[in-house]
């Protein structure tokens, strides 16, 4: 069997009975072993998938069940790198609210406003992109020396926080120097225009290596830039960094270590983006691309006190990103304010031909309707603790009428399986060959063992559960049809889950920082976070609202101890 054998299929296959033979992926393995399939073989694969058969029934299914195991080895023996993405495609439109259809990207309208340079360095490298982008294009701060100072401070700052994988020096230079040369002579590429940014390092950079923060692919070097980082060079933004991630996209424990939370380094960035978060937050870069499938940005930006923003499926590219999930996949960006992450976002939306999710519908920034003519609503039952009321107190002050909502009566924890199958089949390769053992995690949430669960969920399951996130999906349109955003608890509820399954919208942005009980550091605080979800391709909707919130508190201005 070779490689195929996983130690038998976990060492256990060619024991054929009620502990080890269930589901086709034993079958094989038992098969590949030299075992036999056998009518008790069908009656233990019966208990975990909730059936019962007749032995009538049982005698009819034998020989098909004994030919598919040919079928499984021909699949195996086929070379699928993770890029290679399913013929099944998601479509959030499925639930009943089809993208605007656009001719073409739209610009924004957004112009700096004029500012002065501020008078330290320290102050500076905590400026928002819209800050950022006013004194670049005013020429009072160069891109090379923005660049200098970013990069200065990664050095400076990554032996405690933990947040770098590569740092693009040559490249970032070279870009500073162009960007310098441009704005000199009067061409202004837009918004992002000389502004040092961070990748997560889940994004391809053509002659650095894309890691995926985990230890089989630490030297791992792919050809071509992503998608993302193709269209942040057409808008004139510097590269100066590759960020940590949790390995394979889950948490903040990647090869390397742990990445730090700025605020309080005893603990973790949370992830999986965690060097987006901690680097943002520490004032190491302007902005940061970060990804989603089940809160990688929501969480990193609420534990780092950053503004995150994560886009309805479809609207940014994924090409040139690793897939953990082709259905629930987002790229989005991290930054100081909702209003930065807007400008970043019309950078990289639109339509990738390569990319066959991704649409094109307009995006207007600054929005045609103020946030107080947006319908809000509040998340019922859910604003239960002080700091959260407060949220409430500040929209309704700026002129916001807020309408109590509630979720759809459906459990998306079920539905959450389909994740689980998608990224074993993403990393099967690891399974397969036994290279998860070298990830660092190895615990009974980690990857490694959810990969190996995974192979026991029915194919009949996963369509099923593909159902029901349909019904799901037609039930968040009622509800939208009734608001234009949702206010809610970034955590504590269903939404993330909702959301992340509906391919819908949200703005996580910092609402409170709580003091941390007998801190040898008086000045380190646990940041907390309030969301804003849009309905599905009103991305600008959500921001504005995010917006607003901002212009009336100063919780995105406050800076980090790093120690």
């Amino acid at each position: 069997m070779s490689n195929l054998s996983r130690r038998a299929f976990f060492e256990s296959a060619a024991v054929i009975g009620v502990t080890s033979s269930i589901f086709p992926a034993t079958l094989f393995a038992a098969s590949e072993a030299g075992a036999e399939i056998t009518i008790d073989t069908i009656k233990a694969a019966e208990v975990l998938s909730g059936l019962s058969f007749t032995d009538a029934e049982r005698e009819l299914m034998l020989a098909g069940l004994q030919g598919a195991v040919e079928d499984y080895a021909a699949i195996r023996a086929y070379d699928l790198p993770n890029s290679i993405p399913p013929s099944l495609v998601f479509d959030p439109s499925i639930g009943g609210k089809k993208a605007p259809t656009q001719p073409s990207r739209l610009p924004v309208s957004w112009q700096p406003s004029p500012m002065e340079r501020p008078p330290s360095d320290e102050e500076l490298a905590f400026l928002t992109v819209p800050e950022l982008s006013s004194l670049l294009k005013a020429g009072k701060v160069t891109s090379l020396e923005l660049t200098e100072l970013y990069l200065a401070r990664l050095k400076q700052y990554d032996p405690v926080l933990e947040c770098v994988v590569h740092v693009t020096e040559e490249r970032a230079r070279r870009q500073a120097r162009a960007a310098d040369a441009e704005l000199a002579a009067g061409q202004w590429r837009g918004p992002l225009h000389g502004i040092p940014w961070g990748a997560k390092d889940l994004l391809n950079v053509e002659g650095y290596p894309t890691t995926w923060g985990a230890e089989p692919y630490r030297d791992q070097e792919l050809k071509s830039d992503a998608e993302v980082v193709q269209r942040l060079d057409a808008a004139g933004a510097v590269l100066v960094a590759k960020l940590t991630l949790g390995a394979l996209a889950m948490g903040d424990v990647w090869y390397g270590g742990r990445t730090n939370n700025p605020w309080n380094i005893e603990r973790g960035s949370s992830g999986s983006s965690a060097g987006p978060g901690a680097a943002v937050a520490a004032g190491l870069v302007g902005f940061a691309i970060g990804s989603e499938t089940l809160g990688s940005i929501v969480s990193p930006s609420t534990r780092n006190g950053v503004s995150g923003f994560r886009p309805t499926f479809g609207r940014v590219s994924r090409s040139g990103a690793m897939a953990l999930s082709w259905t629930m996949d987002k790229l989005g960006p991290m930054c100081r304010s909702a209003d930065g992450c807007a400008l970043v976002f019309d950078a990289i939306h639109g339509h990738d031909p390569g990319e066959p999710t991704t649409v094109t519908t307009s995006f207007n920034w600054p929005v045609h309707r103020t946030a107080q003519e947006l319908r809000v609503g509040m998340l019922s039952g859910a604003f239960e603790n002080l700091e959260d009321r407060a949220v409430l107190d500040v929209l309704r002050e700026a002129g916001v009428d807020l309408k109590p909502v509630e979720f759809p009566d459906i459990d998306p924890g079920p539905i959450l399986m389909m994740l689980r199958v998608e990224a074993a089949a993403a990393f099967d390769q690891l399974t397969l060959t036994n290279r998860d053992d070298l990830l660092v995690r190895q615990d009974q949430g980690a990857w490694p063992t959810t990969f190996r669960r995974a192979r026991f969920v029915p194919a009949v399951e996963y369509v099923n559960a593909s159902r029901v996130r349909t019904v799901l999906m037609r039930a968040m349109k009622l509800m939208f049809d009734e608001i234009d955003v949702l206010v809610m608890p970034s955590f504590g509820n269903r939404g993330l889950s909702i959301t992340n399954l509906t391919g819908h919208p949200s703005v996580t942005v910092p609402h409170h920082f709580n003091e941390v009980d007998d801190s040898p550091i008086p000045e380190r605080r646990n940041p907390a976070s309030i969301t804003f979800v849009g309905g599905l391709w009103e991305d600008e909707s959500a921001l504005a609202v995010a917006s607003l919130f901002q212009s009336n508190t100063n919780h995105h201005k406050q800076r980090p101890p790093i120690r």
